[in-house]
């Protein structure tokens, strides 16, 4: 600007100096300045890559001692490592603005200017509101993290039960819980989210601000943004999906329901509404797995549950501790070698999920891992157990934090996580704009592909169930148990987006909140609030991916893709029989084909990566339904006679605080 400024000034001076008798030439307009070119653009992103590289172990290593030492200290390093990140984020986003009309761009930057807009909590341009994102997002996850009940009466000695404690009432994995206990704990556990409330919605008003700063009309639509199609078109294209599947859902719905009822009677639950949220044996009831007992198909055919294996493996673990031990073995003695003995019995269910990825043709996961992963939940302070991996540094500090248990949920959970591994690891020689997944959804769906390879002959074969004979009944049971778990989840998946969807676009307003949030549950799970909710409660807050900021659609698109991506495998690895029968453990096949979408990360629209592995470019929800096609069947035969669907419950009332909720259509 300077130099064409200069020569403005100049080209006006001359014409001056002309003859007085001369009529000067009128002044040339000055050019317009030159746009920036696209070897600029290349420059701006290779600068967004080198500051990555060097920000990346800074923020990582803030957030995980934030997450794993919940102090005073840790939530100020990680808050102000977050604000460091959001100034840096915000002017970037800012300064990628003067490309938006550069012509001639490769592929690769125009890719990564795409990319560099796909973030979580888009912050203003202020400085002041940066650092106030930043700190209200460690205060939310340290809440989460600290949360605590406290009931009048302590529980196994305990006067505070933490999540992991408050679980063991809600899952009631041996139905030994009341309902009331059971919806004593479940409050409980609701009630720790209020004093986020007032943090929401502050949050939400200021990564609104920094939405619009970014030319969208709220943060929603920047999520939905992030999927190589228009917003518009990603809401369709969801509920596109959720349509094949719900019908499958409203089966299963019915089937549980009607086990319920037998169980608690009508005044308990309806026998023809929504299920109380309390009873289906997840804080959340985003997946049932643990009422399997009760609503299974066949009564002891198959058996394929490897929970009693994996506390086996521990105990023993233990008792050979105690006997080696040479002190005296006095109560905090043997609650440390208690402690020892869960640490063990977590690494060997670590490295028994390492070893299908490492059979399949992946490298083994380096020795930092298990020096570094918190697997198990420490005895001296709090941390927040949800699960989730860890990519440090782009450089193979890798690590995984969990407080994993010897159940079969927690078996499933760790192959889940390892799936984030494995990709980090799989994308690292990539430029770090790309070294994501092709979609969120894809990051979600590779360690849960790998679990259904986790079939009754697989358990089997690695020692955690005795042998399962071929028995139509045993197919039904054990698809009944999957069910539980992959299908019950798929509304879930959807709900607590559409939730934020709605409340960042202004549609629920923060008098609403907690209504809004269960009309959508009943909408879409067919379930109720077990109790009189209003909005003193933030139920949404219980959920760790809204304080933490997560997006959750990913996982519901994991929960298609990833049937989608184990039908690919099956083809690759030869495989003729029943999808539900797969099992690509140690074929090298399928892993290397595996393996290459991995590496290819985010570097292209994940419609072409998704056609490089399953031959298509559209996710689909019809390998579930052929994964699924007995117990489809087995449904339907016992659903017979039944009213299916649900109408408003009959059990618990609406509070009166609270707006009354519209009855979903169904």
């Amino acid at each position: 600007m300077r130099k064409l400024a200069l020569f403005a000034t100049i080209t006006l001076v001359l014409g001056a100096c002309s003859k007085p008798d001369e009529t000067p030439a009128p002044a040339a307009a000055p050019a317009p300045p030159p746009g920036p070119t696209a070897a600029d653009a290349d420059k701006f992103i290779a600068g967004i890559n080198d500051d990555l590289r060097k920000r990346l172990p800074y923020e990582s290593s803030a957030e995980w001692v934030a997450e794993t030492f919940i102090t005073d200290d840790t939530q100020a390093i990680s808050a102000k490592a977050s604000e460091e990140h959001l100034a840096w984020q915000a002017a970037k986003l800012q300064e990628s603005k003067k490309f938006n009309n550069t012509q001639g761009l490769s592929a690769d930057t125009a890719r990564a200017l795409t990319l560099i807009k796909n973030v979580s909590a888009p912050a203003p341009s202020d400085p002041a509101k940066q650092a106030e994102i930043a700190q209200i997002l460690a205060r939310m996850d340290a809440n989460y993290g600290a949360g605590k009940w406290c009931p009048e009466t302590p529980i196994d000695g305990k006067q505070c039960l933490n999540l992991t404690d408050i679980e063991k009432i809600v899952d009631n994995v041996d139905f030994s819980h009341k309902p009331d206990e059971i919806l004593a704990a479940w409050d409980g556990w609701h009630a720790t989210a209020k004093p986020i409330r007032k943090d929401y919605q502050r949050f939400v008003e200021l990564v609104n601000e920094g939405a619009k700063e970014m030319s969208f009309a709220d943060t929603g639509e920047v999520w939905r943004s992030g999927y190589d199609m228009s917003p518009a078109d990603f809401q369709k294209e969801t509920e596109r999906l959720w349509e094949q599947v719900k019908p499958l859902y409203e089966q299963m719905h019915c089937y549980v329901r009607g086990k319920l009822n037998a169980k608690y009677g009508d005044k308990i639950v309806s026998k023809t509404g929504e299920i109380p949220a309390h009873l289906l044996g997840n804080m959340w009831a985003q997946q049932w797995g643990n009422i399997y007992p009760l609503v299974e198909p066949y009564k002891g055919v198959g058996s394929i549950d490897v929970s009693p294996a994996l506390k086996k493996q521990r105990d023993e673990e233990y008792q050979k501790l105690v006997k080696d031990f040479k002190g005296a073995k006095t109560p905090e003695a043997l609650a440390e070698l208690s402690h020892k003995a869960d640490v063990a019995e977590s690494v060997r269910m670590a490295k028994m999920a390492e070893d299908f990825y490492t059979s399949i043709g992946f490298q083994k996961l380096p020795d930092s891992f298990y020096a570094k992963s918190m697997l198990t939940r420490p005895r001296d302070r709090d941390v927040i157990c949800h699960a989730n991996a860890w990519d440090m540094n782009m450089a193979g500090d890798v690590r995984v934090k969990m407080c994993i248990e010897p159940k079969e949920e927690d078996l499933t959970t760790i192959h889940h996580e390892l799936g984030h591994i494995f990709y980090d690891l799989s994308y690292n020689p990539l430029p770090p704009i790309f070294q994501n997944a092709a979609h969120d959804g894809f990051h979600e769906a590779i360690g849960d592909t790998i679990t259904l390879s986790l079939t009754p002959a697989h358990l089997h074969k690695i020692g955690l169930v005795g042998d399962v004979k071929p028995d139509p009944k045993a197919v039904i049971n054990s698809q009944m148990k999957w069910a539980l778990e992959k299908i019950v989840f798929l509304p879930w998946g959807k709900l607590v987006d559409q939730w934020r969807w709605q409340v960042f676009s202004g549609q629920v307003t923060p008098e609403n909140y907690n209504a809004a949030w269960w009309k959508l549950r009943e909408q879409y799970q067919g379930v109720a609030p077990p109790n009189a909710r209003n909005e003193e409660e933030f139920d949404p807050g219980a959920k760790f991916h809204v304080p933490n900021n997560t997006p959750y659609t990913r996982y519901f698109l994991s929960f298609i893709l990833q049937f989608q991506f184990q039908k690919a495998l099956c083809d690759a690895a030869g495989f003729k029989g029943p999808l539900n029968e797969c099992d690509i453990y140690g074929n090298t096949a399928a892993g290397e084909k595996y393996k290459a979408m991995l590496a290819a990360g985010a570097s292209k629209p994940w419609q072409e990566t998704l056609e490089k592995l399953t031959g298509t470019r559209q996710m689909d929800a019809s390998a579930i339904l052929e994964y699924f096609a007995p117990l489809i069947e087995y449904l339907k035969q016992q659903n017979q006679g039944q009213q299916c669907g649900w109408t408003p419950a009959d059990a618990a009332p609406p509070a009166e605080t609270a707006p009354a909720a519209e009855p979903p259509k169904t």
